[in-house]
């Protein structure tokens, strides 16, 4: 039986939500276009808090495609969206009002709590230093069960195509059953409640970590998989997939890194390419002219006036 509190509020805060949309949003501009996938970054982390109920919403209603997001475990076995597998300093406020110090996050670890206990931390209302525009909202940690529930309900009631899924596993080998447990019952976790909502065909399982991916491959082998990549040549690639094992269905490097040569290539091997992350127009321009699947992004409303 999963954890209820705040439950009630989150139903609440996604009925004014349809409210207030209803009201003052133009229709979807996704209906009727040539798919690009816009994936918005945490959901959409310039605008909103990261990782929150909020932030997808308001990423939804941004026009994105893709709800990009991060998953953590707890002790208990709950699957969280949250980038690190602990309370990160730059965004989390301790419950008598004081905020965290980076000098204690990792002590913080969230695989070491019950989901319960990450209730009394909240990761909304600090001002960001790097995304001072974030609008600020009070915000815990949200299930992974509660995200797709919510999404679900708020893109029917809204009239809107169904949404993907990208979700990422934090892990690596090093920190096996220290801030995470091992790919296989990660991987089980999450698909545990991917497969209760019936989203599997519209969810992509990426990482850094390959084993996660290789296990997706091996048992789950009709959902998508994404191998993320920070210092990828063009030389190398070759070499990380034969490490992976198998062809992905997306290669998803730095977007710093991406030239039309790295976009032909992934095409001829039968992968798509969605770089991350492209925060500014005239680099969204670039990817887009350059032939990209789609991109990872922190402003999705940067696209409106480009599709």
């Amino acid at each position: 039986m999963r954890p209820k509190k705040y439950y009630w509020h989150l139903l609440a805060f996604l009925f004014f939500s349809l409210v207030l949309s209803n009201c003052t949003s133009p229709k979807n501009s996704r209906l009727n276009k040539t798919f690009f996938d816009i994936q918005g970054h945490r959901g959409c982390r310039g605008l909103m808090p990261e990782n929150t109920i909020a932030g997808f919403i308001r990423a939804i209603d941004e026009g994105v495609t893709t709800l990009e997001m991060d998953v953590v475990i707890t002790k208990d076995g709950y699957a969280v969206v949250s980038h690190e597998p602990f309370f990160n300093h730059e965004i989390t406020t301790k419950a008598n009002g004081s905020f965290v110090k980076e000098e204690e996050e990792k002590q913080l670890n969230i695989y070491a709590m019950n989901y319960t206990d990450l209730l009394q931390y909240d990761v909304g209302l600090k001002p960001h230093p790097r995304f001072p525009n974030q609008h600020k909202v009070a915000a815990t940690k949200p299930l992974l069960s509660n995200v797709i529930e919510l999404v679900e309900i708020y893109t029917k009631a809204k009239g809107l195509p169904a949404m993907r899924y990208n979700i990422e596993t934090k892990c690596t080998p090093s920190t096996d059953g220290v801030f995470h447990p091992a790919p296989q019952a990660f991987v089980g976790i999450i698909m545990k409640v991917v497969e209760q909502y019936k989203v599997a065909a519209r969810t992509t399982i990426q990482s850094f970590d390959v084993r996660t991916l290789q296990v997706i491959h091996q048992q789950f082998p009709t959902v998508q998989t994404a191998y993320l990549y920070e210092g990828i040549s063009l030389s190398s690639l070759d070499v990380k997939l034969d490490k992976l094992g198998f062809t992905p269905t997306i290669y998803s490097p730095a977007y710093q890194l991406v030239t039309k040569q790295m976009v032909k290539k992934c095409h001829k091997k039968g992968m798509q390419i969605i770089p991350w992350t492209v925060n500014d127009s005239t680099a969204i321009k670039r990817m887009m002219n350059i032939g990209v699947d789609g991109i990872i992004t922190d402003y999705p409303n940067l696209l409106k006036g480009m599709r």
